[in-house]
């Protein structure tokens, strides 16, 4: 797929958008910066491993559009789900399917406050999907089921960081649904060749077929680490490189709204870690 100026400002624009879905999480109070001209209609409430709920993004509106936003992992529950890597139906859809179990789960679980929000908004405005990491398989679930089963005419996907979502019956499916779609992914990231295209779970002896959807838009970047590498912010600085200007009038009109320093997230420790490995018996 081609660059062109736009997009390569779209990506830049729902990058910041992405980053605020973190913002969303970390504040107590569920507080980030909304970009001008866009308004907070829903925050998405989801259940990972715990069964707790949590937030897990945000539903704005503009007057021309809307944007569906998902973080990615941010506790170590999320962290369980992301493990769980045997799949299941993806009942979404009518094309018989199969998608990564622990996403399914915690995109079933806002599934229902996801649709009653859309359905108060006017299927004539353009939706865009988007999120990062594990934001980014849950985007894409959610891109797949709302052009299954939504009423919006214009539809567009962009992802960052993206793990595979699911086997080649959903690739298929989600090829013939969606047509404006975008996936960011470095080519340093690890996050992006997991789960294998062949996963065996432990104790089992099936074996599942994990393929990425399309489109696949390489970007190139070394940070020195395995979180720098795949980090939100590290995904807004790469794409900035292609429209500063743009990224400088983004960033000025909005304070706070653009990803500004390489923070490595904290993956697990100590009890949370024994916690993780524990999974392998529920795959």
């Amino acid at each position: 797929m081609h660059r062109t100026p736009d997009r390569d400002q779209r990506a830049i624009f729902l990058a910041a958008v992405c980053s605020q879905t973190y913002a969303q999480y970390t504040n107590p109070n569920g507080s980030f910066v909304i970009p001008q001209g866009y308004s907070l209609v829903h925050a998405i409430l989801a259940k990972s491993f715990s069964f707790a709920w949590e937030p897990f993004g945000f539903i704005l509106e503009a007057p021309d559009e809307i944007i569906i936003a998902f973080r990615g992992t941010s506790s170590a529950n999320d962290w369980v789900s992301d493990l769980i890597a045997s799949q299941k139906s993806f009942d979404c859809v009518e094309e018989p399917c199969l998608t990564h179990r622990g996403f399914t789960a915690i995109y079933s679980s806002a599934r229902d406050g996801i649709f009653s929000a859309l359905s108060d908004l006017s299927s004539t405005k353009a939706l865009t999907v988007t999120g990062h990491s594990l934001g980014a398989a849950l985007a894409t679930l959610c891109a797949a089921d709302v052009a299954s089963n939504g009423t919006f005419s214009s539809f567009s996907l962009y992802t960052y960081g993206s793990p595979r979502v699911g086997d080649p019956a959903f690739v298929d499916s989600f090829s013939g649904k969606i047509t404006d779609r975008h996936r960011f992914a470095n080519l340093f990231d690890i996050v992006t060749y997991v789960p294998p295209t062949a996963y065996k779970p432990p104790k089992q002896e099936i074996t599942y077929s994990y393929r990425h959807v399309p489109e696949h838009i390489p970007l190139s970047f070394q940070n020195g680490s395995f979180g720098l590498n795949h980090v939100i912010s590290s995904y807004f600085t790469e794409l900035a490189k292609l429209q500063p200007e743009y990224t400088q009038a983004l960033c000025t009109a909005n304070p706070g709204f653009c990803p500004t320093s390489k923070e490595e997230p904290t993956l697990t420790a100590g009890k949370d870690r024994d916690r993780l490995e524990a999974v392998n018996s529920l795959r």
